[in-house]
């Protein structure tokens, strides 16, 4: 089997979830889905798991954090460009979500950020490996001198 990664959300509605996640490109898989979780897979390998708050609550002691004013994580969502990453920043607006900050252009990255219906934040980016490299090359350079 191959490496996987489950990220286990806690959400209040399940199916208003599903529709926003749908918005965005993953598809729900049935086998793994019904009323109190979905299963949304983005690759072969990654997969959101759409809990809503009284499952997801069972699998921990701990509280639930409320997204919306603590920060626990942020999942970053690596692209093919910047069409993508407007493009899937816009569906996630359209389908109720929050843009957090205005476009960020590094020159060799390019990012933008929002949160979902529950307030979980992801940060879809696209990088050229090769100009990210030389850009930090050249700031070891400048170090090394400073």
């Amino acid at each position: 089997m191959a490496k996987m990664i489950f990220v286990n959300l806690p959400v209040a509605d399940v199916a208003r979830a599903t529709a926003f996640y749908q918005a965005l490109g993953f598809e729900k898989n049935e086998q793994f889905s019904n009323s109190q979780g979905s299963a949304m897979q983005w690759t072969d390998t990654i997969n959101v798991m759409l809990l809503a708050r009284p499952l997801f609550s069972s699998f921990t002691q701990k509280a639930i954090a409320d997204p919306f004013t603590q920060t626990t994580s942020l999942f970053a969502l690596g692209l093919e460009d910047r069409a993508a990453v407007d493009a899937i920043t816009q569906a996630a607006v359209a389908a109720g979500g929050r843009e957090l900050h205005e476009p960020e252009d590094h020159g060799f990255m390019y990012s933008r950020a929002f949160e979902d219906l529950d307030g979980h934040g992801w940060g879809p980016f696209s990088m050229d490996v090769a100009a990210h490299a030389e850009a930090m090359a050249q700031g070891d350079a400048q170090h090394a001198e400073g």
